[in-house]
């Protein structure tokens, strides 16, 4: 049975900090007296890094030396997982290490800080685009391109399954990746298309509770727990329509997320009950939404946030890690949404290194059909096995940037 996380419940009512607030970090090279040294060595590391980086890279005052910095201006883990990847290419080439420097630290020399271009740098070399995948991004000729080269895998795989007819032309497709340890978006395919919602939008109904549940507006007693537990865990529609009917209606969800989270469900369309049979198709949300309100969520910067993810990780079937070959012990906080025409599912995983130590990121996948599917269990099954494979693709994307072998 796959291990699941148990959050304590105690907590949910508490309003973190910002993120913002937190200490932003650069990635650090050679610090060294002589500021020529440092000059040339900027040069180097431009010419095996390539161009985004030597655009971001700049010499420092430091303690009395001076030091070549990247400005990433990321949080701890990310800068160090950066460190890490420019440090397998450096050193090798004679290069050194890198490491990392809180951000503002050092003194930036401005009028030091642009070296000679590198000798004929690379040109990126472009990923083609399908009219269903057209955001993937061009390949990136520097070593952060380490960390997102899981986008034209799962583009490509996509292209693969409408060849071979395991994706309609009258489907889109959505998908979605954040990596929490490196602080990087891995994936963005069609993430800012609205598309139908189905139960994926029931979280959200959820934060919108707990958010007047915070304002004293509302009461987390046994049978509004009992309601919860029911719309996430076995995607009760009753228990959802509880909870809008609590807060006033669809039109009042939605004018509470807009007026209260519109920067994080930005694309975020709440506008009626789910009807009887669960035939709800005027919902509509984004990949982005659904990947923005994950990161408050596992960030615990939103309202309820562990009593939502305690229940989100009840034991239940998904198409993140249910029927995949992903270990037993890889942790899941998700919840799907299916109907005829959509099936989907979001959520955090915890992959586990062989130290021990958690890995934990966001895979969210959406597949929409324009017309209804004929064989509705079949369509759905077939989809779901889709997201499967890319959750797949994800895992292993996932153990390779952090160094540790896919189980």
């Amino acid at each position: 049975m796959r291990r699941v996380i148990v959050v304590s419940a105690l907590s949910f009512l508490l309003v973190p900090a910002t993120l913002l607030a937190q200490p932003r970090f650069d990635v650090s090279y050679l610090k060294d007296a002589d500021l020529s040294k440092v000059k040339a060595h900027r040069r180097a590391v431009a010419g095996v890094l390539g161009p985004r980086v030597e655009e971001k890279l700049s010499i420092a005052r430091c303690g009395g030396a001076f030091m070549l910095i990247y400005l990433r201006r990321g949080d701890a883990a990310g800068a160090r997982a950066s460190a890490q990847a420019h440090s397998r290419i450096l050193s090798p080439r004679g290069l050194g290490t890198a490491g990392t420097v809180g951000a503002g630290t050092c003194e930036e020399v401005r009028q030091e800080a642009k070296a000679a271009p590198s000798p004929e740098p690379a040109a990126p070399s472009a990923v083609p685009a399908a009219p269903e995948e057209k955001t993937a991004r061009a390949a990136d000729p520097d070593p952060d391109a380490e960390l997102r080269r899981l986008e034209a895998l799962i583009d490509e795989h996509v292209r693969n399954l409408r060849k071979q007819g395991r994706l309609s032309k009258d489907e889109r497709t959505a998908w979605s990746v954040y990596d929490f340890t490196t602080g990087e978006k891995l994936v963005e395919l069609n993430a800012d298309v609205p598309l139908q919602a189905a139960s994926l939008i029931k979280p959200f109904v959820a934060m919108a509770y707990m958010h007047e549940v915070r304002e004293g507006r509302q009461l987390y007693d046994k049978e509004a727990q009992r309601h919860l537990v029911r719309m996430i865990q076995h995607s009760r529609n009753s228990s959802t329509n509880w909870m809008m009917r609590k807060l006033g209606g669809p039109a009042a969800v939605q004018k509470l997320l807009q007026g209260r989270y519109g920067r994080i469900l930005e694309g975020v369309e709440i506008v009626e009950y789910i009807p009887a049979g669960g035939r709800t198709y005027r919902n509509k949300a984004t990949a982005r939404d659904y990947s923005r309100f994950l990161y408050g969520l596992w960030k615990d910067e939103l309202p309820g946030s562990a009593e939502i993810k305690r229940v989100m990780a009840l034991p239940k079937r998904d198409r993140l890690t249910t029927g995949t070959r992903l270990p037993d012990d890889v942790e899941v906080y998700s919840k799907t949404g299916s109907t005829s025409h959509l099936c989907g599912d979001m959520g955090v995983l915890q992959a586990k290194g062989p130290d021990g130590k958690q890995y934990a990121y966001t895979v969210i996948g959406i597949i929409e059909k324009r017309g209804s599917a004929r064989n509705y269990t079949r369509w759905l099954r077939a989809r779901g096995n889709v997201i499967r494979e890319i959750s797949g693709l994800v895992y292993r994307g996932i153990a390779s940037i952090h160094g540790f072998a896919a189980r």
